[in-house]
């Protein structure tokens, strides 16, 4: 099974996160599948690869509790909704 979760990144009380998609047997720091975003909290900045995160919540994969709530912020949820009601009308 795959998650969508944050990977910490940075130096020693000044932590960054990538966004990455893994496998959920992996540890934090383990091999990722694929980089889909970056997230700062200390600059509260996000940056989000829409369509890849789009692509792995299509195939069932699960985004942990904080991650779900930076993509709430982001409004991808709004996106996916509406994405995975288009693709059931064609």
């Amino acid at each position: 099974m795959v998650k969508l979760r944050l990977k910490r990144c940075g130096r020693k009380q000044r932590a960054v996160y990538r966004i990455v998609a893994i496998d959920v047997r992996s540890r934090r720091e383990g091999r990722d599948l694929r980089k889909v975003g970056f997230y700062d909290p200390i600059k509260n900045q996000t940056y989000l690869n829409v369509p890849a995160i789009l692509y792995f919540l299509e195939k069932g994969a699960q985004p942990t509790e904080t991650l779900q709530d930076i993509l709430k912020k982001a409004g991808v949820f709004k996106e996916f909704h509406f994405y995975s009601n288009q693709t059931k009308l064609n």
